[in-house]
């Protein structure tokens, strides 16, 4: 059995210059003010639709990541609409073979300590699991008959695809100190990752949780 810590990658984000200039024709034609752009036009434009909430015109332009995470964390992701999913699936997916290396990996929860006992109590569940697993591979079993074993701290991997509205309005949700802990540990970083790249319309939302990033410190999840 594998432990890993969750993490986050790019599969598509344009140059965040690019990702500017092209909302701020989208945003011109709403006014016929397509010649009024120049070179930072773009920049007080877009700051000031962030500023006032018209987000409509962030929706024309979209960011695919890939996150590699729990399937918990996931079954909270996938309720978010105007997203695209493709995920990892356990009907297809029999981590009795060796490409998988004959066991399941499993994602660690950071908020307990690897020398206490609640932490002891979840790594003897897993190794359970994957023992029930393999057992009913080796019975006979397929995949997405033995996966009903498998716990919700399977590792998972799925790549989402939202506009810039939608992602803002996910950091709002599960960046707040009420989404659940393994969400934010995800979110945070990821929400710092898209303000390193795109600060114009993430910078207001990366403020807003600064406090809470620096709480979650080096235990969050990490960008490949």
């Amino acid at each position: 059995m594998r432990i890993i810590r969750p993490s986050f990658s790019f599969m598509y984000l344009p140059d965040g210059e690019f990702i500017l200039a092209h909302l701020e024709q989208a945003a011109r034609t709403c006014y016929k003010s397509e010649d009024k752009a120049g070179p930072d036009t773009a920049r007080q434009l877009l700051a000031r639709i962030v500023r006032l909430g018209h987000e409509s015109v962030l929706e024309h332009a979209s960011v695919t990541v890939r996150i590699v995470c729990d399937r918990g964390v996931t079954h909270e992701l996938v309720r978010h609409r105007l997203c695209s999913f493709s995920q990892e699936s356990t009907r297809y997916a029999n981590y009795g073979h060796s490409r998988f290396g004959n066991e399941i990996t499993v994602i660690r929860p950071f908020f307990w300590k690897e020398d206490e006992e609640r932490y002891a109590l979840w790594q003897t569940a897993m190794q359970a699991c994957e023992d029930a697993y393999l057992r009913l591979v080796e019975a006979g079993a397929s995949a997405q008959e033995a996966r009903s074993v498998l716990p919700n701290s399977l590792k998972t991997e799925i790549v989402t695809t939202t506009n810039i509205r939608q992602w803002r309005h996910i950091f709002r949700l599960r960046c707040d100190k009420a989404a659940h802990p393994q969400m934010r540990q995800i979110m945070l970083p990821l929400l710092s990752a898209f303000r390193t790249r795109i600060p114009l319309l993430f910078d207001d939302l990366a403020e807003r949780f600064a406090q809470d990033a620096a709480e979650l410190g080096d235990r969050g999840a990490v960008l490949q």
